[in-house]
């Protein structure tokens, strides 16, 4: 099939290239000029583990294409994925203007019937009002415009993974010939009929997912729920960690033994700095406020957002413990990222700590294997460095906020002779505190025992 996917950010260029590699004819459009310069001359502007790879397979097939002319793109297309930010207002609602344009762009441009995919994460009813947009838009009576929602699952860091062997694909639709024709999209998928480039490998031709069809406001509503019962176990495992220092208990002990219940699931139970990146927090908010709009009171939720913003002050209280005065120390922040595995540094709560320590007036030094340049636009009065060891050197104090497995195997006991101190506070539980004790470091975590050196080495 020949398909449009407008928006060619995280959503927009996954969905695009994983579905130029089922097969399709695939052809991406975005607002942002730069951004679809680098990808017609085989860049890629964003990190996203396997992307590169699939981007370089449809491009060799001809498969996938791009341009700035999104008129191009819809008159090209028989189906049109929207995939453009939602933003959050300030009052916590998704902000939707983005959509309203691509639906004038869309009922102006058109001129064959289109299959129009709302893959934008959105509040539920946004697919009714896109509906009555692109008609009321649409220059040409008999135009006709069948709206889907088909509301992505897409985890940053396994996107590629997530979106070429999905758990399951939602589509909410009014009528069953948009059905029909999802399924047509997704049947290469579904019966795995793809030489998979993440496996390099025919994948087996069983059908293993389901594909759900829905109404389209039970496919919005599926999508901020997911969202927003994961940020809430984050944000439960948070509150047993606090709980566990208070006691001397062990969140990990806690939490294994509670995801070991099938009926719980050890998945997102894991403590630490809290949720960020650009889709938990505003998921979130905009579920609470849609609840309101209609008299729903959503308490749980606005707790779990209310635990996950006092993490950063967590975590800095064991910061001062710690150092006493940050004032003129100099600190190694390890991660920028919001999580491993992506470049994204939306709402990343490792920003959140650096901002304050550098308000604080410290000397702060960073590493990230990926989100170096993307912090660097935003944090100019950071030191960055693209080795580790280099950012610990003569460093009082080593935060670790982002879980890379390049931290988890750090070599702590080389580490250790290149800091001023011996002090680690580690906001996402990456290391064992046996270890730090055996390699006479200081140590804090969250929901784990303290670890005291027998004395702080100063240099």
């Amino acid at each position: 099939m020949n398909l449009a996917v407008i928006g060619c950010g995280y959503v927009g260029l996954v969905t695009g290239a994983c579905l130029a590699e089922a097969g399709h004819d695939v052809i991406c459009t975005d607002v942002d000029v730069g951004r679809i310069a680098q990808l017609q001359s085989g860049n890629v502007p964003i990190y996203e583990h396997h992307l590169d790879k699939v981007l370089e397979s449809a491009r060799k097939s001809g498969k996938i294409s791009y341009t700035t002319d999104a008129g191009e793109a819809i008159r090209a297309s028989d189906a049109i994925f929207i995939c453009v930010g939602t933003p959050p207002k300030e009052n916590g609602d998704a902000d939707l203007s983005a959509i309203d344009n691509v639906a004038r762009q869309i009922a102006i441009e058109a001129r064959s019937p289109k299959l129009v995919i709302e893959k934008s994460t959105v509040p539920a009813r946004t697919g009714l009002e896109l509906r009555r947009a692109l008609n009321a838009y649409s220059r040409n009576s008999g135009m006709t415009f069948r709206v889907v929602s088909n509301p992505e699952f897409l985890r940053e860091g396994t996107a590629v993974e997530d979106f070429l062997h999905p758990d399951r694909i939602v589509v909410g639709v009014e009528e069953e010939s948009a059905a029909a024709q999802m399924r047509e999209i997704y049947r290469p998928i579904l019966e795995r009929k793809f030489r998979c480039p993440v496996h390099e490998a025919s994948c087996p031709a069983v059908l293993t997912t389901p594909l759900l069809v829905t109404t389209i406001n039970s496919a919005e509503l599926i999508k901020h729920a997911s969202n927003s019962f994961l940020a809430l176990k984050i944000s439960y495992a948070n509150v047993i960690a606090d709980l566990c220092e208070k006691i001397g208990a062990d969140v990990e002990e806690v939490t294994h033994a509670m995801g070991l219940d099938p009926r719980i699931g050890g998945q997102f139970l894991r403590a630490g700095l809290g949720f960020g990146g650009f889709c938990f927090p505003k998921d979130l908010q905009a579920f609470v406020h849609l609840a309101g709009t209609v008299g729903v009171d959503f308490e749980i939720l606005k707790a779990a957002e209310r635990v996950n913003k006092q993490r950063i002050d967590r975590f800095l209280e064991k910061v001062h413990q710690a150092l006493w005065v940050v004032k003129g120390k100099r600190v190694a922040i390890l991660g920028l990222a919001f999580k491993a595995n992506t470049d994204d540094v939306r709402f990343s709560p490792a920003l959140d700590v650096a901002k304050r320590m550098l308000a604080e007036g410290a000397d702060v030094h960073a590493t990230d294997p990926e989100a170096i340049s993307r912090t660097a636009a935003i944090l100019p009065q950071v030191t960055y460095h693209h080795d580790p060891y280099d950012a610990l050197r003569d460093a009082e104090a080593a935060l670790i906020c982002t879980e890379w497995e390049e931290f988890r195997q750090l070599d702590w006991e080389r580490a250790g002779k290149l800091m001023a101190r011996r002090l680690v506070i580690d906001g996402r539980n990456l290391c064992s505190p046996a270890r730090m004790r055996k390699l006479d470091f200081e140590y804090f975590s969250f929901g784990r025992e303290f670890v005291r050196s027998s004395m702080a080495v100063s240099r």
